[in-house]
């Protein structure tokens, strides 16, 4: 099982932002395969993020200058250095987090996904757009794009490269600098990325990483940017939205999720099996918009808890830098603990395991079964709760409307997925669930590719969009510019104002009738 060298993480080290002339605590990050150092990081501090601001700004306002044709120009070299260095890349993500190859590809191809899309629609997005002014041929009026100024984007470890590169990126590209605070546990996959963006053309300070604590370099971030970008827990977004609020900044993030499978009595059971795995332990399960909760119509529920615990049972956990493993390892001991309480708090009160549920130390130490648990009820902690981990729970129901009715009995709302007999139904069904995502015959992942459409959650799942138009234009000020011709708003010389006044009026009467009004 080859790791990378660990010459590859120490000239990693070298892309953080922290002052080289004071000395710093460093942090031992560990494969989570094994536990063995990968190498030390620095660790970050206030001081630190005050300087990267300082030579943000600095190089902010000349990026800001360039054509934005320029800039997507950046991203389409970055593109093509994520596909020449992907296997690089998935040793890094899998090395810091422990997930299968497959899964750590995802994230790649989440990287290529987004700088592609990025790329191609910057330019269009960003052009002036002209739009109807108050009085037709006296006004010209058009909306143009100001970027906000130096985003800060704090970014999770359950997918580390893409939840920080991926977000930086329309924010480059809509002229802004960017710090990223990355997980302290995953500094590796963004400080790889910077690498690979200066060799794209992009200027030095545009994008900096500042490792460390959260109550440190992420304070310090959120007190000095100008918009901030965050994906984590429903809580700590709640906590970052009242400190953005406080200095009225812009705030968008992606939050937790409980998120519901429906599989109906005339969905292809074999396929929904099968899917449904993956659906629910990508990354052992540790992933926002992974599936926790499987509503089966009461019909076909024993047919299909046969097949898909079946599949569970058949799945290959394993540590490997190839495709061997379908499912890998929790990320820490932390993760690890909370898995193991939710199993053992729902089957002292009554639940059933039909797959799973113990540790694997033999494969490694973080090591956990995919898990499926029956006869979950609201009392125990994983009925509500994100678990965040490789369990799941099957619930039988009457019908599609009891199924709809469960799906959406939660205060989140990121993503759910849908098995019926016909893409048709299976959209209508969709139509009524509240979730910012709907996979209809998969899990998640197309949702999540369609780079085009926007990404997020209702309730406390998240507040904003990534991915479509407004994962560009969040990171921008509308600004509009309205110039006036030939006459101003004053009475012409001789004519009175209560002449001028009702032809005013008149013309703004008249004006409903003009197309585009």
């Amino acid at each position: 099982m080859p790791v990378p060298e660990a010459t590859v993480f120490e000239r990693l080290r070298g892309y953080a932002t922290v002052d080289g002339a004071r000395e710093h605590a460093s942090r031992t990050i560990n494969e989570v395969f094994t536990g063995r150092a990968l190498g030390e990081v620095p660790v970050g501090t206030a001081e630190d993020v005050t300087a990267a601001f300082a030579k943000a700004r600095a190089a902010q306002a000349d990026w800001a200058a360039r054509a934005p044709k320029e800039r997507a120009a950046v991203l389409e070299r970055y593109r093509a250095l994520v596909v020449a260095e992907r296997e690089y890349l998935m040793d890094v993500i899998q090395a810091e987090t422990g997930k299968a190859r497959w899964a750590a590809q995802e994230e790649v191809m989440g990287l290529i996904f987004a700088a592609r899309y990025f790329a191609r629609v910057t330019p269009k997005l960003l052009a002036p757009q002209h739009v109807a002014g108050a009085f037709p041929v006296l006004n010209r009026t058009a909306v143009y794009h100001q970027p906000k100024g130096v985003v800060g984007v704090i970014a999770p470890w359950n997918y580390p490269m893409l939840l920080s590169i991926g977000d930086s990126l329309p924010a480059l590209a809509a002229g802004n600098a960017v710090i990223v605070k990355p997980d302290s546990q995953t500094p590796y996959s963004s400080l790889a990325n910077v690498d690979l963006l200066r060799r794209a053309g992009l200027p030095e300070g545009l994008l900096q990483v500042v490792p460390g604590p959260g109550g440190v370099v992420g304070t310090a971030i959120v007190e000095a940017c100008d918009y901030l970008m965050f994906t984590g827990s429903s809580a700590t977004g709640r906590t970052l939205a009242e400190q953005c609020g406080r200095r009225l900044i812009g705030f968008s993030a992606e939050l937790g999720g409980k998120n519901p499978m429906i599989v109906t009595r005339g969905a292809n059971l074999d396929k929904a099996a099968k899917a449904a795995v993956r659906a629910c332990f990508s990354n052992a399960g540790q992933l926002c918009i992974s599936i926790e909760r499987l509503y089966v119509e009461r019909e076909v529920a024993a047919a299909f808890t046969d097949k898909f615990v079946a599949a569970v049972r058949a799945a290959k956990l394993g540590a490997a830098y190839d495709y061997s493993a379908d499912i890998g390892s929790l990320i820490s001991e932390a993760q690890l603990e909370t898995v193991a309480k939710h199993v053992a708090d729902a089957t002292s009160k009554g639940a059933k395991v039909l797959a799973g549920g113990n540790a694997r130390p033999d494969l490694g130490p973080l090591f956990f079964e995919p898990t499926v648990l029956s006869e979950v009820t609201d009392e125990m902690e994983c009925g509500r709760e994100e678990t965040f981990g490789p369990l799941v729970s099957i619930y039988p129901v009457a019908d599609v409307e009891e199924a709809i009715a469960r799906a959406n009995d939660t205060a989140y709302g990121l993503n759910a997925s849908v098995w019926a007999g016909s893409k048709a139904e299976g959209e209508r069904i969709a139509e009524r669930l509240h979730a910012g995502t709907v996979c209809v015959d998969e899990g998640y992942a197309p949702a999540w590719g369609s780079t085009g459409a926007p990404m997020g959650g209702m309730g406390i799942s998240g507040v904003g969009r990534r991915h479509g138009p407004d994962g560009l234009l969040k990171f921008t000020e509308p600004q509009s510019i309205v110039v006036t011709r030939f006459l101003n708003l004053d009475a012409p010389y001789g004519i009175p104002q209560s002449r001028w006044q009702p032809f005013l009026m008149t013309v703004a009467r008249a004006i409903r009738f003009l197309p585009g009004r």
